[in-house]
């Protein structure tokens, strides 16, 4: 059979439309096969009943003209026909004894609010308020604008002298995770409450300190619309770019012959054929079943072993008929007694709603969310079994009952709930334990960011990695990126000049 295409990409993520838009700036025809029927991904939002559920961003690096980022999405179209929202403080912790933690995005408000909350603890807080300030000026996509296979001897210099008034934060803070800075308070509020300012206790303080500098640099915005309608955004540009997009046609297999990828098998037995392969689609799945685990080594073996730590969630959408436009837009509510979720006590509770945004909800009425860590295990066990729904149900009942208590009279104001659980994002998505972000984030991992993952497999010709399981820590600018510069490693093979234009 003849190839269909010059690059089939497999997943119509983020990384898959990038590598694709990417493509056929280049030259290439690119077809993409996709599970779904939308494009995005794990960058989704669902609808119900009038409410919009958003399944990913809470921000965007690269929403701020001629800032870090920025140029990527013009490329990708995502930002021409968009509005996005800045928000001047990033969350609220609120303490079992009424105490509240305003996490400013701007350094010196917040050095300020902390400062009177534990004048004890003004040295702590001052070192970490003059880390934010320092990352204001960090360009976080400085290793991501050039495939690391294609660095020469002169980019690397011009990185380092760019990275050079960053190195001794870095070298301060990187190794540091939340939860062991936090344990350096004196304050017991402080101590309690600082372990969740950015999702997890584990995160490395730097990341942190980049988020809340880019949001004051009103370069982390949320996209009008969420997130379904920023993928969809990509999506346009694909297709008038000239690219063709497969939905419902799930891979069953990449085609390989004499040790080359030569195109793809769908459910239905339909075969593509291409003269290069690119998977954006999970990690583990493309390598041990595509494949059937025919081209690994230690390493890789390694990386999926388990070991690494990922982030399942179980998320809480709820449609709600209540203005929530008064209260905090996100709001972690540490709890003086645990209430057990999932087989696992949960001391804090975090809500968001997104009344910033007025297409998510009919008038006078709000999209509330409730996001927790929870073990993939926990669910697999029960899944296709009676008890499976009846534990869905039984969760969200037992956090609705937590938030009246927050919120009086909200489970009366409820009229729309859906429950999504790790086993919900691995339907949806295919990822690996329906992880949201790969491999989590820590001071442990962070190496592994820095220097990024292989993305050809041992032995095997014209087949390529993109996604977030090439670039742990994930987040939708990197994971862009991954599909960019895949195709400039392309052009280089193929001694063509990479070619990209706004859209």
């Amino acid at each position: 059979m003849a190839a269909t295409a010059d690059i089939i990409i497999i997943g119509a993520g983020i990384s898959g439309l990038a590598a694709g838009c990417y493509a056929q700036m280049n030259g290439y025809r690119s077809q993409i096969f996709e599970l779904h029927n939308l494009p995005g991904g794990l960058c989704t939002a669902w609808y119900r009943q009038g409410y919009v559920f958003d399944g990913c961003i809470h921000y965007i690096f690269g929403s701020g003209p001629g800032q870090p980022f920025y140029s990527l999405w013009e490329e990708l179209g995502a930002v021409q026909t968009l509005e996005f929202v800045n928000h001047r403080e990033f969350m609220q912790i609120r303490g079992p004894s009424g105490e509240t933690l305003q996490v400013h995005c701007n350094p010196d408000q917040l050095a300020q609010h902390l400062k009177d909350i534990s004048p004890p603890d003004a040295r702590l807080i001052e070192a970490f308020c003059q880390g934010v300030r320092t990352f204001k000026g960090f360009d976080l996509s400085l290793l991501q604008q050039k495939p690391k296979a294609l660095m020469t001897l002169g980019d690397w210099a011009r990185v380092g002298r760019q990275m050079l008034p960053f190195v001794r934060s870095l070298g301060q803070w990187g190794p540091v995770s939340l939860r062991e800075w936090a344990a350096q308070f004196q304050h017991p509020f402080l101590r309690a409450a600082i372990p969740h300012l950015f999702a997890w206790p584990d995160v490395p303080v730097m990341v942190g300190m980049s988020l809340l500098a880019y949001l004051d640099n009103q370069n982390a915005g949320f996209p009008l619309g969420a997130s379904l309608k920023f993928a969809q955004a990509i999506e346009q540009r694909y297709l008038d770019l000239g690219g063709e997009i497969y939905y419902s046609a799930q891979v069953e297999r990449v085609l390989v012959e004499g040790d080359r990828a030569v195109g793809v098998r769908l459910y239905n037995n339909q075969e593509y054929r291409a003269r290069r392969v690119i998977s954006a689609c999970d990690g583990r799945r493309t390598i041990f079943d595509l494949l059937r685990g025919q081209y690994v080594n230690p390493r890789i073996h390694r990386l999926y072993d388990g070991h690494l730590p990922m982030h399942s969630q179980l998320q809480i959408s709820l449609g709600v008929n209540r203005d929530f436009a008064a209260e905090p837009h996100w709001v972690t509510h540490l709890l003086d007694r645990p209430v057990l979720i999932a087989g696992e006590d949960r001391y804090e509770i975090g809500v968001k709603h997104y009344c910033f945004d007025p297409s998510l909800a009919p008038p006078g009425k709000s999209v509330v969310i409730v996001m927790l860590t929870t073990t993939y295990s926990y669910w697999q066990q029960i899944y296709g079994r009676r008890e499976y729904h009846a534990e869905e149900i039984q969760e969200a009942d037992i956090l609705i009952d937590r938030l009246e208590q927050f919120y009086p009279g909200l489970k009366a104001d409820i009229e729309y709930r859906d429950v999504a659980t790790p086993l919900s994002y691995e339907r949806y998505t295919g990822n690996w334990q329906g992880a949201s972000c790969g491999w989590l984030l820590t001071k442990d991992t962070l190496p592994l960011m820095i220097q990024g993952i292989p993305k050809r497999l041992p032995g095997l010709g014209n087949f390529y990695m993109v996604g977030q399981w090439t670039e742990p820590g994930g987040s939708v600018p990197i994971v862009a990126m991954s599909g960019r510069n895949m195709i400039q490693e392309i052009c280089h093979e193929d001694h063509k000049k990479f070619v990209a234009i706004t859209g």
